[in-house]
């Protein structure tokens, strides 16, 4: 295939030109909503034609009330593999068999095809995507144990079609986090930073020139956090972190100042362009109007020659603006699933991530 168009047009031309004129025709008795939500470069906006090449292509998920599933998943399954048109705009409604990496689409001229339209119910797709409970409060741990990259996938997804009339407000209970777990874990997103800081140097001045390099990249990639967070977006998988950043209204401004940081010939250098950054992201934390002021200042580390902004004083701040008391009763500075762990098996495993849950229960605060 020689041409490409975003994969979420093309699922939506996938639902328009087969789904729709199907279920009307065929199912009109079903109530159902149509969107693309889930895993993907395509979902988060991010493909290319070099996507093409797996997990991607004319797909979607089908959301049915639970009396339809039960009597008419497997019919309608059936139908489309029967059905469909062997291509969409072009490409292949088939996908090879055995599934696997996402799914490969291959052409077939012949039925059953193996389709990518998945069927299922809202309450049981938030259960397997997200972990949750949709009819049930959610509670800070709940929150705090969902990844932000499937967040990210759902706050940039499409909705095709909401015939049941509550998939978008369903969606929108994600948007972002409830305030008191925001402030909670742009706490934590200082205190990673407060931990690190003096160290650029420290490892400089025993000529330590990879160590001091390591400890910088890492504070980017600690600031850049911080910035997604005071923008109110939901951090991507690692692949598309730097991308999804430059969208960011920040990105413009501080970008050029990262870049030296990575640059730096020197700590010293490394260090004196670190500062740049901490004070651009006090002034962005003061904007945000949500801790008294705190000045964006500079000073010794102890007695020892390293300029730092003792991050700690935001952390501390945003801790003493919590209301909520269960999150007040959360251990400090743990923070969410994406601040204490970056094994990526762990993080796409939904299960995996609500196993901390226990974590933060055994070090909670509450007497």
């Amino acid at each position: 295939m020689d041409k490409f168009i975003p994969g979420l047009e093309l699922s939506g031309k996938l639902f328009q030109l087969a789904i729709e004129p199907i279920m009307q025709k065929v199912f009109p008795q079903i109530e159902y909503s149509a969107a693309r939500l889930d895993y993907g470069s395509d979902v988060l906006g991010f493909d290319t034609p070099m996507s093409m090449d797996h997990g991607w292509g004319p797909r979607l998920t089908l959301y049915f009330l639970e009396d339809h599933y039960k009597n008419y998943q497997n019919q309608v399954s059936d139908y489309f593999a029967n059905h469909l048109p062997f291509d969409i705009q072009g490409f292949p409604t088939n996908f090879a068999e055995p599934y696997a990496d996402g799914g490969v689409m291959a052409y077939k001229d012949s039925y059953p095809i193996h389709h990518m339209v998945t069927i299922t119910t809202p309450e049981k797709w938030f259960s397997d995507y997200l972990g949750v409970d949709i009819n049930d409060p959610f509670s800070p741990t709940t929150w705090l144990t969902i990844p932000q990259q499937r967040l990210a996938t759902l706050q940039a997804g499409q909705i095709y079609y909401d015939g049941l009339g509550h998939l978008s407000e369903i969606r929108q209970r994600f948007d972002w986090y409830p305030r008191d777990i925001w402030l909670y874990i742009l706490a934590n997103q200082w205190k990673r930073i407060d931990q690190d800081e003096p160290f650029v140097g420290r490892t400089g001045i025993v000529n330590d020139l990879l160590g001091s390099s390591l400890i910088g990249a890492r504070l980017v990639q600690d600031l850049m956090r911080l910035g997604f967070l005071m923008n109110k977006t939901y951090i991507p998988y690692r692949k598309w972190f730097g991308t999804a950043f430059k969208g960011l209204s920040i990105a413009e401004k501080i970008t050029p100042i990262l870049n030296k940081i990575f640059n730096s010939e020197n700590w010293q250098e490394r260090e004196k362009h670190l500062n740049r950054a901490y004070l651009f992201f006090g002034e962005e934390h003061n904007k945000l109007g949500i801790t008294p002021y705190i000045k964006p200042e500079l000073s010794n580390f102890h007695n020892r020659p390293f300029l730092v902004p003792h991050s700690a004083r935001f952390a501390d701040a945003l801790l003493g603006q919590i209301e909520d008391p269960e999150v007040k009763s959360l251990p400090p500075y743990l923070g969410c699933i994406d601040q204490i762990c970056d094994n990526t098996d762990v993080l796409e495993d939904i299960d995996q991530c609500k196993k901390f849950q226990i974590l933060f229960k055994s070090r909670s605060t509450t007497k």
